[in-house]
């Protein structure tokens, strides 16, 4: 494989290091993910992580796996494990399907990586023409270069409209699971010295009710062929907030992500995670020991509550997607 960076992964010809998410903001660490066995841990303990970052990282795990002579059969049993690693982001199954099919791992992943950079230009272009001058802007989760392999999906919207001289102010929601928008979305904003505020998951309607916020800009782990779509748990609750407060809400993602064979939301599998992550443990336990707990890392957002989806390929608006555009623009 060429050589290759990005804000969280790293290919020296040799090795793929990857950036431990988990040790942010305060340790910037660095992981060898070669192995596929270490990728697919680092991926479900979330050291790696961001629905287009997977597919990537995997990628690169996988062809740096064939470059040090795996056979066929160990290859596809690599191929399959990694693809079963996390269940809802579709990119990781996409990008698995393409390594399975390729005759050059090394230069499919490569193929992959630069894509997802290009994907990352167009969803920034497309979605940073929507914002206005001086506008609030509320996001979710951490959909910055910690997720992709270029700028980010909503958060590279948000980067190239600030790089447009439109004083923008961020206001990020922490996001659960692991706080990922406070340790994660937080570290971005200050490297990119954009304005921004960080508050809790509940504080959003706040600010929505006090016209702070005037545009809500999220990214997504799966979008349906209708238009529903996945992302971090809270999202749904954030799409809801909005639509009462009159507020524009738009999930932002590239065309990797839509996955034209799930017709509904309803389709889309949803992870769960340890309910210790809930409760806390050890001396950080906030919560009675025992105590039944709900983890669930997504949610899922119908199609009626979005404005518009911003992709790669253009924006579209709810009704082009119950009408069905994304078969035509991404199938």
């Amino acid at each position: 494989m060429t050589p290759f960076e990005s804000l969280g992964l790293k290919h020296d010809g040799r090795t793929l290091w990857v950036l431990d998410q988990t040790q942010l903001p305060d340790a910037e660490v660095w992981l060898d993910g070669s192995a596929p066995e270490d990728m697919i841990a680092l991926i479900k303990r979330l050291a790696v992580r961001g629905a287009p970052l997977i597919g990537v990282a995997a990628a690169a795990s996988l062809a740096t796996c064939a470059a040090r002579g795996a056979s066929a059969a160990e290859y596809a049993a690599a191929c399959a494990a990694l693809r079963a690693a996390r269940p809802t982001a579709v990119n990781l199954m996409w990008a698995m399907d393409r390594m399975k099919a390729a005759t050059d791992p090394g230069a499919e992943a490569q193929a992959i990586f630069e894509e997802d950079v290009r994907l990352c230009e167009g969803m920034a272009q497309h979605g940073a023409a929507l914002i206005q001058e001086g506008e609030g802007i509320l996001t979710h989760c951490n959909t910055g270069g910690l997720a992709t392999a270029g700028i980010g999906t909503a958060l590279g919207v948000i980067r190239r409209a600030h790089e447009q001289g439109k004083r923008i102010h961020v206001f990020a929601d922490e996001t659960r699971p692991l706080l990922q928008g406070g340790r994660l979305t937080a570290w971005e904003l200050s490297k990119l010295g954009i304005p921004s505020t960080l508050i809790t998951d509940s504080m959003a309607a706040l600010l929505l009710r006090d016209g702070k916020v005037q545009r809500v800009l999220v990214g997504s782990d799966r979008v349906a062929a209708n238009g529903d779509f996945a992302n971090k748990v809270g999202t749904y609750g954030l799409a809801v907030q909005a639509r009462f407060h009159g507020v524009p809400f738009h999930p932002v993602a590239p065309f990797s992500t839509v996955d034209l064979a799930c017709p509904t939301g309803a389709a889309i599998p949803i992870e769960e995670r340890d309910p210790a992550e809930v409760r806390g443990h050890g001396r950080l336990r906030w919560a009675p020991e025992g105590m039944a707990a709900w983890n669930p890392s997504f949610d899922v957002t119908p199609v009626e509550l979005v404005t518009s989806l911003v992709l790669d390929r253009g924006v579209y608006s709810a009704g082009q997607l119950r009408s069905g555009v994304l078969a035509r623009v991404c199938g």
